[in-house]
């Protein structure tokens, strides 16, 4: 028989709050965390808001003299670790060979990238930092979280844009699921805030532009909607094998019921309009799953703010789901949270593990004008109470990659 796999810990570091609780409080009120960007000078840019994570202090994570080491998607990563860990009650309850790690990210290290180039220019080759090539991979987060937690099972980085953290969270209960690993931190992290990203995604015209209101930027779903919001954070998630925890007396959150991954390949940068493979992602879920689509009661939805990802993922429920389409909630968190690109998938799958524990739906903000090609429920402007047995958390990333994960109750 398989074995089940739940989630007993969560941490967090997002533009709502430097831990879970804060985070998942935010989300639940409405509160926004985008505003204009405070950590560099936009300079001309048309776009001058972001969704910043506010006050980190990495002191008391690790070995000061490590700290000053590490960029900046580390230090976040390790402050989300730690805490999903303690949370989880995690120390010493397993072998550390026996503990996985599957932590990604988008771009990784870039804001270190950036500053060694510059010591490079200004200053020469021979004052680039030895620290610098290991302190910036995509797997420096991972490998981090490996040395400072102990953790020595099997440990590697998923990198798919915008569904890493899906993809990070799915892969991990299937590594516990067929005994590999007895227990996993799953999730991802982004900090690439810099004003070489921001030119980036204005050029792509993928950005949205707010002069008056930065919280009113992101709105999924609204007709009105003009592109995303830049964000950073960092999500884990402390997965074990269901028999396990319940022995041990940790709080068990959730159940990683199945795991769905396609891709669109459609375009780079563009959704595919018939959205096949988001479509073909969340049946693979649910097939996996053995659940049948009308149990789902909510959807965390990829929900950028972009008017064709919007629209297409819209139509992918609408096909996947058919009538149910219209009883089920959809909300995006995007929409308080902005986008944090690598670490999305883990934020908005942690969102969907508080929902169906603590029976209550987080809301789409700043839904004001419906769209015609977006007529379904959205959660609008005000978190819901109701108990549902069953989430489905999408994500979708440049390059065509799709993740979900669908997320069950457990009495």
């Amino acid at each position: 028989m398989s074995r089940r796999v739940v989630v007993t810990g969560l941490g967090a570091v997002t533009p709502l709050g430097n831990d879970a609780a804060s985070t998942w409080e935010a989300a639940v009120a409405g509160r926004s965390g985008i505003d204009w960007i405070r950590s560099f000078d936009p300079g001309d840019s048309p776009v001058r808001i972001a969704a910043e994570v506010k006050d980190f202090d990495p002191t008391g994570l690790d070995d000061p003299r490590e700290l000053r080491r590490l960029d900046r998607y580390v230090l976040l990563s390790l402050g989300a670790g730690r805490e999903a860990v303690a949370d989880a009650k995690l120390d010493d309850v397993y072998d550390p060979a026996r503990v996985g790690i599957l932590f990604g990210s988008a771009i990784g290290g870039f804001l270190g990238i950036m500053e060694q180039h510059d010591v490079l220019r200004e200053r020469g080759a021979r004052r680039v930092a030895p620290t610098f090539i290991p302190s910036v991979l995509v797997d420096a987060a991972s490998g981090q979280l490996a040395i400072s937690l102990g953790y020595r099972g099997p440990n590697y980085a998923p990198v798919s844009a915008c569904a890493t953290g899906s993809h990070a969270v799915g892969e991990a209960a299937e590594l516990i699921r067929r005994g590999d690993a007895d227990a996993a931190l799953a999730g991802g992290a982004e900090a690439c805030l810099h004003p070489l990203i921001l030119a980036g995604f204005v050029a792509m015209r993928g950005l949205a532009a707010e002069d008056e209101h930065p919280p009113r930027a992101s709105r999924p779903f609204d007709a009105t909607r003009a592109g995303f919001v830049m964000g950073e954070g960092a999500c884990v998630l402390v997965l074990e094998e269901l028999e396990a925890a319940r022995a041990r007396g940790a709080t068990v959150y959730a159940e990683i019921l199945g795991y769905g991954a396609s891709n669109d390949a459609h375009h780079m940068a563009q959704p595919d309009p018939d959205a096949t493979g988001v479509k073909e992602m969340m049946r693979a879920a649910l097939e996996r799953a053995g659940v049948a689509p009308e149990r789902v009661g909510y959807i965390n939805a990829h929900g950028t703010s972009t008017p064709l990802g919007d629209a297409a993922e819209t139509r992918a429920i609408k096909e996947v789901f058919g009538d149910h389409a219209y009883d089920l909630a959809v909300s995006s968190t995007k929409s308080v949270t902005g986008h944090c690109f690598g670490a999305a998938g883990a934020i908005e799958a942690m969102m969907c593990v508080r929902a169906v524990h603590e029976g209550v739906l987080p809301p789409t903000i700043n839904y004001e004008i419906p769209d015609p090609e977006c007529d379904l429920d959205y959660v609008p402007n005000e978190a819901r109470r109701v108990q549902v047995d069953v989430a489905l958390s999408n994500a979708m990333g440049l390059g065509g990659h799709n993740g979900c994960v669908l997320i069950g109750r457990v009495e």
